[in-house]
């Protein structure tokens, strides 16, 4: 969980960016490549730079 002094844990980041994996393949299965299916997928992929990021400093 995050504490009061701001500090995010890398792994909500890698959680939440397989949820957008899981979303947009869901999404990409119902409707096909769409405007929302590309936005899900590259938020997907900012979270995990993200977290690779983090993992890193």
């Amino acid at each position: 969980m995050a504490t009061i002094d701001g500090v995010i844990d890398p792994i909500y980041f890698l959680i939440t960016s397989i949820a957008f994996v899981i979303l947009s393949y869901l999404h990409y299965r119902k409707v096909g490549k769409s405007l929302e299916t590309i936005y899900l997928s590259i938020l997907a992929i900012f979270f995990v730079i993200c977290f690779i990021i983090l993992n890193i400093y």
